[in-house]
């Protein structure tokens, strides 16, 4: 016996046992985007529709994997026996054709059942969202509110939200795992002059069961800093979502009292220059460029969840954005005095 034919077949044997190993520790530990644990009753049929196709696929597998092992033993080639010739066999032609074509409807029919029930319209006392992807961060506008922020979105628990997606520049594709399904951010199209506003952006709808922080991302390579295009939704009560609102119509720290940091912080960012791309409700920063500020204080991140919220970080991003994030629209401000910038820092981490 040869060397290889000894230690074949414990190679193999190892193999498949390291791979099912490390197979299991993938499916294994609680992810923040799993798309198994869902907490809408879109992202419920959608896993539903998995489940029953992967089993239905297993089950598949096995027969055949079971066929094949017995054609293999009964026809396998024996000394001195000459192997039986066959010329056709009309049954086994229909049942390898009617086969196939019956468990391509038994996955058709709920496949496109779910697919209608995604793209069901919202009732209409829906809230309304609307998603726009940037290169490379999240806007997000209330229009039924009146506000607006930037990478954390917001959502009251219980209550249907009709989530209008559009991109400000390239396609993008606006993905919560544990909110159902991706959907894509087209660009917004031109129209003439006085033509009817037409719908220019894909929707997706839900109500969230369960309150909670749900990370999301942007699911369509969009450009150098693509993946660095995260989100974050907030799903919180009706009250906490009223109070969360109240705070972004009326922030208490706008304008911070005179003789403060955080005044002499507000001061310079006004002079510096940032109230061109940059909001702040209650102040006369209203630039729409970039992203809203207001409440950014309270933000789990900054860079659309690239870095921790912290003066650190915050000093990074604003002396030269591009150094840590690759192709960032963001105007570098490496001139600003250690002063300025630690008072700008304090002010933003005011807006809470």
């Amino acid at each position: 016996m040869s060397f290889l034919s000894r230690t074949l077949p414990r190679t193999l044997a190892v193999a498949s046992i390291a791979m099912l190993a490390a197979l299991w520790a993938g499916c294994a530990g609680d992810y923040p985007q799993s798309t198994f644990s869902p907490v809408t009753e879109l992202g419920v049929r959608i896993n539903e529709l998995f489940a029953s196709l992967f089993w239905w696929t297993m089950l598949v597998l096995v027969i055949v994997f079971v066929l094949l092992v017995y054609i293999l033993i009964r026809f396998r080639s024996r000394p001195g026996v000459e192997p039986k010739k066959f010329y056709g066999n009309n049954l086994a032609e229909i049942g390898w054709t009617l086969g196939p074509a019956m468990i391509v409807v038994i996955l058709l029919v709920p496949t496109v059942r779910t697919i209608f029930y995604t793209y069901e319209e919202p009732p209409e006392d829906a809230l309304v969202v609307e998603a726009v992807g940037h290169q490379w961060w999240w806007e997000f506008r209330y229009p039924q509110l009146g506000i607006i922020t930037a990478n954390e979105m917001h959502l009251p628990v219980g209550r249907p939200v009709d989530i209008r997606l559009s991109s400000a520049d390239v396609i993008h594709n606006w993905w919560v795992p544990r909110l159902g399904g991706k959907r894509y951010n087209y660009p917004v199209a031109a129209r003439p002059q006085g033509a009817p506003e037409p719908k220019n952006y894909e929707r997706i709808s839900f109500t969230v069961n369960e309150p909670g922080q749900y990370s999301g991302q942007c699911a369509e390579f969009c450009g150098e800093s693509h993946a660095l295009m995260r989100m974050m939704v907030v799903a919180e009560s009706p009250e906490e979502f009223d109070a969360w609102v109240q705070g972004m119509k009326a922030p208490a720290n706008a304008v911070p009292a005179a003789g403060t940091l955080e005044e002499q912080g507000y001061n310079a960012f006004l002079r510096v220059g940032c109230t061109a791309c940059h909001a702040v409700a209650g102040t006369p920063a209203m630039g729409r460029l970039g992203p809203d500020l207001t409440g950014i204080g309270s933000r789990w991140k900054i860079g659309a969840g690239l870095l921790p919220n912290t003066a650190e970080h915050l000093a990074k991003w604003i002396r030269n954005s591009a150094e840590v994030k690759p192709g960032s629209k963001m105007l570098a401000f490496p001139n600003i005095t250690d002063e300025d910038m630690t008072a700008i820092i304090a002010y933003l981490q005011s807006l809470r």
